[in-house]
């Protein structure tokens, strides 16, 4: 079997799809995304067309390691969300050649299903009480949620107890039953995070989720070692090699790598094993589209430290098209607040290729906001 093309359509709300084709009439689906850069990772991804085509689709690990050992340059967001597509969707060809999901050729599931919570709120949060009250009516469990808008890296202390005060009577309306997660989303710097950390321990949230930008990872190890609260960090990191530090410097009790941007299914499992060694749990993140959901769901099934996966049904950023507008229906399917591990061949779904080239006709241009502090400089987003 040869590799015979690669083609690409970037679709709404914010996502890039990526099919691979083979002599054989056996093709697969990758979901190559880098959320703002659909068109830099088209071209990427296009650009690797000179090495992929008339290769082996089976030998999957040989092209992984070609295209991240190739030339000077390795890692970052780019080459490895690319990488990544890629990577699902020669997995993809490999299960349904061979007849079987990825999981299966992987050692085989220790689960059949997994834990997911739902996004609520926007950008900045708003109305975060009916937010998880609307989630625990969709038959969740846990809800996600950003805690804050911008912040100074030194800010008010009015600003830090509106922020608390929102959090409590949160938890004071929906009780115990409800489990949340806080995205500090790297936007709050080391000495607001520290305050914030302190304050919100009461409140015992699953994780707090980029309690300072992945860069200050040394920062993290620190807070770590300050809060009670578990600390969840991964969705910029982007190979086994930016996990190193996190794992020698105890800098979070749980991970959440993105498979669409850490190079893949190839690169997830072997980061999800190694975090078992670390007793570090597994909270993949996946705020965009059902290929790379569908990518996640086979490491959820194979790595046993895994316990929640982030998905996007529903998120604020989901317009003109949500999750299972692309697929077949069948592949992906949540029961009582967990999504069912995929059972079909390959990423067990069926991508609607008609709809795809529908919507690709339609595009984004999606671009995360810009936002500045009263004084006028950047802030983070």
């Amino acid at each position: 079997m040869k590799i015979t093309s690669l083609k690409t359509w970037v679709v709404p709300p914010r996502w890039l799809f990526l099919k691979i084709e083979t002599d054989e009439g056996i093709s697969g689906w990758g979901e190559p995304i880098l959320e703002g850069h659909a068109e830099t990772l088209k071209a990427a991804v296009h650009e690797l067309e000179d090495v992929l085509i008339g290769c082996d689709p089976s030998r999957i690990e040989d092209i992984w390691q070609m295209i991240y050992r190739n030339g000077c340059y390795r890692g970052g967001p780019v080459l490895m969300s690319a990488l990544a597509g890629v990577d699902m969707a020669l997995w993809d060809i490999k299960g349904k050649a061979l007849g079987a999901p990825i999981h299966t050729l992987l050692g085989g599931p220790v689960r059949d299903r997994i834990r997911t919570y739902q996004w609520c709120g926007g950008d900045k949060p708003s109305d975060l009480i009916g937010g998880v009250k609307a989630v625990k009516s969709n038959g969740y469990s846990a809800a996600k949620f950003n805690i804050c808008a911008e912040l100074q890296i030194v800010d008010t202390y009015a600003a830090v107890d509106r922020i608390v005060k929102s959090l409590f009577e949160l938890r004071e309306a929906v009780g115990d039953e409800m489990d949340l997660a806080f995205d500090f989303h790297g936007r709050v710097h080391a000495p607001m995070a520290r305050v914030l950390l302190k304050e919100l321990e009461p409140l015992r949230p699953i994780f707090v989720e980029d309690a300072v930008v992945s860069a200050m990872i040394e920062t993290m190890a620190d807070l770590a070692r300050s809060t009670s609260i578990p600390l969840c960090i991964g969705e910029r990191l982007h190979s086994r090699y930016d996990f190193k530090r996190v794992f020698e410097l105890r800098a979070a009790q749980v991970i959440n790598p993105d498979t669409a941007h850490v190079g893949g299914i190839s690169e997830m499992v072997r980061i999800g094993h190694w975090a078992e060694a670390y007793d570090v749990a597994l909270a993949p993140h996946c705020p965009i589209g059902p290929i790379a959901l569908a990518a996640s769901l086979q490491v959820d099934a194979v790595c046993h430290n895994a316990f929640i996966q982030e998905q996007s049904i529903g998120i604020h950023y989901n317009t003109g098209a949500d999750v299972l507008d692309y697929l077949v229906p069948g592949g992906i399917e949540i029961d009582n607040g967990d999504l069912l591990i995929p059972r079909g061949p390959g990423l067990g779904i069926e991508v609607n290729q008609e709809k795809v080239e529908e919507l690709s006709r339609v595009g984004h241009r999606w671009r995360a906001p810009i936002w500045r502090h009263k004084d006028g400089s950047i802030a983070e987003w």
